[in-house]
């Protein structure tokens, strides 16, 4: 491929030359090396709209350009009318992908493998759309069954990773395959997006902005990924850079709602002065301070005290004193000690914040709920698949579980910086759905 800085991309589009996926691939480098090219790629993609005299060779380009810019309805209805060849079939299957169409995207990939398209790239992505089905055995056995070079693909490995996490229990698998995939390919975004993802939700926010901004320099860049991102730039309150996270998605889908809805709140915020220092250092604190104790390797003896006496997280150990450590039944010195211990590896001691102990939380009247929906109560908030603007929220309010949840007001809630009536109804919808509701609705 020419040198990115000299590349005239929209030449290079709308030259009468062969196209195929290392072509596909030049695009996609070209603009990844400098957004510029984003720029050309839409020109191009609008010049050869306004030809009506195109080949079906020609459609097949034009379909794939647009699937790029992120028309995937667009992009289908022209691939529909190309050359109907394995590279048409297989991007068809990529917009059925796009558009949530999960089953016609699997019948799209395998027409496009016995139409000549690779074998190996046609098992990837039925393998992704099985996971995306929630089909994790299925697409387990695909990839358990593809063999030889494709193993040591960076994206057969991130494929992978992606389904071992989907399945749980088995993180230090899944990250290995990650990282195993940017040993092979530094800047594959799936994998970047995934490590920083874990990283993320442990609350390693460096780390997990510096693979952000990796996996967001990738064409295309995954909506997730702009996204998280730039809330975790206004959580630092560099609303300039969550601007330009949220403009990004908005030049290929104009219409993105969440985006659309965080650049009016980024932009707002934006204007407002923060002690950024002492705003950063809070929020830090609070994602210690929330971390379980179940997270540390603890004796069985502590472990078992610190639950009887209701200790969850570092927080609450905090707002304990040695006296009440040491009043519980069989707790010991030596638990003392290496509760200690626990507590000094993160800066923080016992009785460090024993004036602000956690007031009772009010009463939840069960009286009108089933067993299964008490038993909702007891479940961690991970489980309601919240956003990563409303699970910071959860974080700073030190809330667990849904129950703990479920004993908060919708003003409570909103009392939380960078949470809002978008992420209020977000929550209201997720309890909604599970027969629940907050404290007043």
């Amino acid at each position: 491929m020419a040198d990115a800085e000299v590349l005239d991309l929209k030449d290079v589009v709308l030259a009468n030359t062969s196209f195929g996926p290392q072509e596909i691939a030049n695009i996609r480098s070209a603009i990844a090396s400098d957004f510029v090219h984003f720029g050309e790629l839409r020109d191009a993609v609008g010049q050869m709209e306004q030809d009506t005299d195109r080949s079906p060779a020609t459609q097949t380009k034009l379909g794939v350009c647009q699937l790029l810019l992120g028309k995937f309805q667009k992009s289908r209805e022209t691939l529909n009318s190309s050359d109907g060849g394995a590279l048409a079939q297989f991007y068809l299957g990529r917009c059925a992908f796009e558009l949530g169409e999960y089953d016609e995207a699997i019948k799209q990939y395998e027409a496009a493998q016995k139409a000549g398209y690779s074998e190996d790239d046609c098992k990837l992505a039925i393998a992704e759309t099985k996971r995306y089905q929630r089909d994790l055995d299925g697409s387990m056995r695909i990839l358990d069954d593809m063999f030889g070079p494709i193993e040591q693909t960076a994206e057969y490995q991130y494929q992978r990773a992606a389904t071992v996490a989907a399945i749980g229990d088995k993180m230090p698998e899944a990250i290995n395959h990650y990282e195993r995939a940017l040993q092979i390919d530094e800047s594959h975004a799936g994998a970047l997006f995934g490590l920083a993802l874990e990283n993320d939700r442990h609350g390693n926010d460096d780390e997990a902005v510096a693979l952000y901004e990796r996996a967001a320099a990738a064409f295309p860049t995954g909506v997730g990924v702009l996204i998280n991102l730039g809330t975790i730039y206004e959580d630092r309150n560099q609303f300039d850079r969550a601007q330009v996270c949220y403009r990004r998605i908005l030049e290929c889908y104009p219409d993105h709602p969440r985006a659309t809805l965080y650049m009016k709140d980024a932009s707002a915020l934006g204007n407002v002065l923060y002690d950024e220092e002492t705003q950063r250092r809070n929020d830090r604190l609070a994602q210690v301070l929330n971390l379980p104790v179940a997270n540390f390797e603890l004796s069985v003896r502590s472990r078992n005290c610190l639950q009887k006496m209701g200790v969850e997280t570092l927080g609450d150990l905090t707002r304990t004193s040695e006296g009440e450590l040491l009043a519980s039944k069989n707790f010991g010195e030596t638990s003392l000690y290496e509760i200690r211990e626990m507590l000094t590896s993160k800066g923080l001691s016992l009785g460090q914040f024993a004036h602000e102990k956690k007031a009772p939380d009010p009463p939840i009247d069960t009286s009108h709920m089933s067993p299964d929906e008490q038993a909702l109560l007891d479940r961690p908030i991970s489980d309601l698949n919240l956003s990563v603007r409303a699970r910071k929220c959860m974080v700073r309010l030190g809330l667990n579980t849904i129950g703990e949840l479920v004993r908060k007001t919708g003003d409570e809630m909103l009392e939380c910086k960078n949470f809002g009536v978008t992420s209020l109804t977000e929550v209201r919808e997720k309890l909604t759905d599970l027969g629940l509701k907050l404290r007043g609705d």
